[in-house]
């Protein structure tokens, strides 16, 4: 059988603090301020089909404003309420690529939001507040805007939670095959996710579990999505785990978006590899249409600990390196995924353990009052 081959995207939203260490969001920070930012970082023309720019224009770039947009009741934008700054690669060749092109990205936004008083910083979820009140209410053009999908329904969570969405493609795989790959990712979902937890704080302080947005998100929003050619094989599914492409660079893509933000660059290029060998895996049995809550929701407190979430990791790990023969960089990448989760490791153990020895982490210092913008 010829080898497959594969082409990667990454995209990694960023949350922000102040220079003097304070979280920044949307209850004390202003588009422009923002916006100054993304104005200052080059835009490629080269970017483009890859990248989608979308109805507003927000989205011109490698790196764009993630927020909430609010609108008139003509459909005209009255503004956008920031979270922060995402960073999307063009569709790259290799693994090793998308994660360099995000590594040199990352350090371009670092530079030009250090400039202007902000700091990036990698967390899953807002640590100073649970939720994004929508204020005003919605009006009549809005409620009908936002009641078109399933993700437009529940697109208020994502202004607290922060991760990347994680896309592969293999040319020549057929919608058939697609679909049951997105099934494939969204059932073991809540056994590869604990790798990347990576928000144990919520209001505050640490909540007791691992992945707070792991807890909030998934199950509302979708593990998985993948783009399809047209609308003759959609799904009904709430959340969605199909979608018609918006333009010809998605077709066929596999977005795998129930990660948590990864402080490591290099995690997210062995969770890459990862996702690549289930796709190519031809003997691990289970589907689902839409992300089962309840063991997200299980898996957000004790990650790794809990003896069911850690036999499923461990199932999904050594099916994927199987699959994986004679891809060698893949392989490495399995490798160091295969020991991190050996040692049951996560980044939220090391923020917590940095929070505990006292160290101000996202804002927070367990000694004092939550910096907050």
């Amino acid at each position: 059988m010829p080898t497959r081959v594969f082409r990667y995207g990454i995209e990694h939203e960023c949350a922000l603090l102040r220079l003097d260490g304070s979280f920044a969001d949307f209850t004390g920070t202003g588009f422009d301020e923002l916006q100054a930012i993304v104005d200052a970082l080059p835009e490629e023309s080269g970017d483009y089909p890859d990248l989608r720019v979308g109805d507003q224009g927000i989205k011109l770039k490698r790196w764009y404003i993630e927020g909430f947009e609010r609108f008139d009741e003509a459909g005209g934008l009255l503004r956008c309420d920031p979270k922060g700054i995402e960073i999307r690669t063009r569709i790259h060749d290799s693994v090793d690529d998308a994660v360099e092109a995000l590594r040199a990205d990352q350090a371009l936004l670092d530079a030009e939001a250090f400039a202007r008083g902000f700091r990036t910083t990698a967390i899953g979820f807002n640590p100073m507040r649970s939720q994004y009140p929508i204020v005003p209410p919605l009006n009549g053009w809005e409620q009908a805007h936002r009641t078109a999908s399933p993700e437009e329904r529940t697109a208020h969570l994502h202004m607290v939670t922060y991760g990347p969405d994680l896309n592969l493609s293999c040319p020549g795989m057929g919608v058939d095959e697609l679909i049951d790959v997105g099934a494939k990712l969204t059932f073991y979902s809540p056994y590869m996710v604990p790798l990347s937890f990576s928000s144990p704080f919520r209001d505050g302080g640490p909540w007791g579990g691992l992945s707070a947005r792991t807890q909030l998100r998934t199950g509302a929003r979708p593990a998985v999505m993948v783009f399809l050619p047209d609308a003759s094989r959609m799904l009904v599914a709430d959340p969605s785990l199909t979608q018609v492409a918006r333009l010809p660079a998605e077709v066929g893509r596999i977005e795998f978006k129930a990660f948590d933000a990864c402080p490591d660059v290099a995690l997210y290029g062995e969770l890459l590899s990862l996702l690549t060998g289930l796709v190519l895996d031809s003997t691990l049995p289970g589907r689902r249409i839409t992300p089962d809550a309840e063991l997200h929701q299980r898996c957000a407190r004790e990650g790794l600990a809990d003896p069911v979430i850690r036999d499923g990791a461990v199932a999904a790990v050594e099916a994927a390196t199987a699959a994986l023969a004679g891809r060698p960089a893949d392989l490495a990448r399995m490798a160091a995924l295969r020991a991190r989760l050996d040692r049951g490791e996560c980044p939220a153990q090391d923020m917590l353990a940095r929070y505990v020895a006292g160290e101000t982490v996202a804002g927070m210092h367990r000694d004092r009052a939550p910096l907050s913008g």
